[in-house]
C-alpha cells in the first residue's frame, strides 16, 4: 500500500484516497477528507512544526504523514512492544521545547518476563532520516501482569512542563485502582526526565507512590488540557455503561470500581456500591450505554462557526465524534458527528490549520474535518 521506498505518492493518493464524504449536520455541516489510508491500527497523531504528523501504529511502527497524504517508511529505533490485545505502540507527543531539542515522548506496552506494563520513553527524532536516537525509558508501571487490556497511555504536557500519563487498571486488576501503592488505574505526573515533581499530592505520604496525581480510574484513553484553566480533563472508558468525562484534580478519587455508573459485561449487574459518594469526584458527564470513548481534544480555533471552546470526543463502539459543551458546571453532548461515516474514531487533534484531524482504525486512515 505504501509503494516505492515505503511512501504513498501524491498522485496515487489524490486519485485513490482523497475521498470527500459529505456529512449532513443541521447546525454544523462538515466534510470528511480521507488524507491517508492503509495504516495498521493507528493510535495517536502529533503535529510536527512543519505541519507533518507523527502517527503511531499499534503493532509497533511510527510513521510521518504529510498534510497531502504521503506516508513514510517506519521510523527506526522504536523499542520492542507487547502488541497483543489492546497493547502495542500507543500515544506520542512532542516535547514543549521540540523546536530546539527534537525530543518526542511515547507510551507503549512494554514486554517483561512476567507479562507487560505501560511504559513511557523519550527519544530524539530525526524526521528526515526517520530515526530515533537516545531512547530512554522514563516511566514504567510497577506491576506487569499478563493479559492485553486496559493500558490507558495518553500523554499530556501541563503548562508547567510536567507530563501527565494515564494508566489503565489492566482489566483483571480493577480493585488496585483504589490502592495508592499501585500504578493500576491511576493518572501520574512526572517531570520530562521521569523524576517526581515535589508538589505532587502524595509526595511524603506513607504507602503511596509519589508520582500519583489521581486514582480510581478504569481506562483513560483520552485526555487534554482545558484551554482556559489549564486543568487536565480526561474521559473514562467504562464497562457496560459508565463512560465519563472528568476534570482531573490533584489527589482526588474518581471512584472506580467502587463508585461507578458501569455494569458488568454479559450479566449486567451493577458494579460497586453506587454512583455517588462524598469523597469521590463526580463526573462532568457520563454515557450509558457506553460509546467507548477514545481520543479527545478541546477546540480553540475559528474554522468552524460556534465550535470554539467545545470538547470533541471520538467513539469506538458507536463510531462517531461527539461535540460536547460546558453548561452550569456540567458537560452535555451537543451533537453527534460522523455517525453515517461508520468508522472507529481513535484520536482527535487540532492541527496548525485550525481544523480537526482524526485517526480512525476501521480502515486505518488519517482524516481531516473541513467546514461544509
Amino acid at each position: 500500500m505504501f509503494g516505492m521506498g515505503g511512501r504513498l505518492r501524491g498522485g496515487l493518493l489524490s486519485m485513490l484516497l482523497l475521498l470527500v464524504v459529505g456529512v449532513a449536520q443541521a447546525a454544523s455541516p462538515v466534510r470528511v477528507t480521507v488524507v491517508a489510508s492503509g495504516l495498521k491500527t493507528p493510535w495517536s497523531l502529533a503535529f510536527l512544526p512543519d505541519g507533518r504528523m507523527l502517527v503511531t501504529e499499534r503493532p509497533g511502527r511510527m510513521r510521518i504523514v504529510s498534510p497531502q497524504g504521503t506516508v513514510s517508511a517506519p521510523i527506526a529505533g522504536v523499542p520492542e512492544v507487547h502488541a497483543r490485545g489492546q497493547g502495542g505502540l500507543l500515544d506520542v507527543v512532542l516535547s514543549p521545547a521540540y523546536a530546539s531539542d527534537r525530543t518526542i515522548f511515547f507510551s507503549f506496552a512494554q514486554p517483561t518476563k512476567a507479562g507487560a506494563r505501560t511504559a513511557v520513553a523519550r527519544a530524539v527524532l530525526d524526521s528526515e532520516t526517520l530515526k530515533l536516537s537516545e531512547v530512554k525509558i522514563i516511566f514504567a508501571q510497577n506491576e506487569a501482569p499478563s493479559g492485553g487490556h486496559h493500558w490507558g497511555s495518553r500523554l499530556v504536557f501541563g503548562r508547567d512542563g510536567n507530563l501527565f500519563v494515564t494508566l489503565g487498571d489492566r482489566y483483571s486488576f480493577r480493585d488496585r485502582a483504589q490502592d495508592l501503592d499501585s500504578h493500576m488505574g491511576k493518572i501520574v505526573r512526572i517531570r520530562p526526565d521521569g523524576s517526581v515533581p515535589p508538589d505532587n499530592p502524595f509526595v511524603g505520604k506513607a504507602g503511596a507512590l509519589p508520582e500519583i496525581w489521581s486514582y480510581g480510574h478504569r481506562n483513560v484513553q483520552g485526555a487534554a488540557l482545558h484551554p482556559l484553566t489549564g486543568v487536565l480533563w480526561a474521559q473514562e472508558h467504562g464497562p457496560q455503561g459508565g463512560d465519563e468525562i472528568n476534570e482531573i484534580l490533584p489527589g482526588r478519587n474518581y471512584g472506580w470500581p467502587v463508585i461507578t455508573y458501569g455494569r458488568e459485561y454479559v450479566v449486567g449487574t451493577r458494579i460497586g456500591e453506587g454512583t455517588e459518594r462524598a469523597d469521590v469526584e463526580p463526573p462532568r458527564h457520563q454515557w450509558t450505554p457506553s460509546i467507548a470513548p477514545s481520543g479527545m481534544s478541546f477546540y480553540t480555533g475559528d474554522v468552524y462557526p460556534g465550535w470554539k471552546g467545545n470538547l470533541f470526543v471520538g467513539a469506538l463502539k458507536f463510531r462517531l465524534l461527539a461535540r460536547m459543551i460546558e453548561e452550569g458546571g456540567k458537560v452535555r453532548e451537543a451533537e453527534r458527528l460522523l455517525e453515517d461515516f461508520g468508522r472507529r474514531i481513535r484520536d482527535v487533534r487540532q492541527g496548525p490549520d485550525g481544523k480537526l484531524w482524526l485517526l480512525e482504525e476501521t480502515e486505518g486512515s488519517v482524516l481531516r474535518l473541513d467546514p461544509g
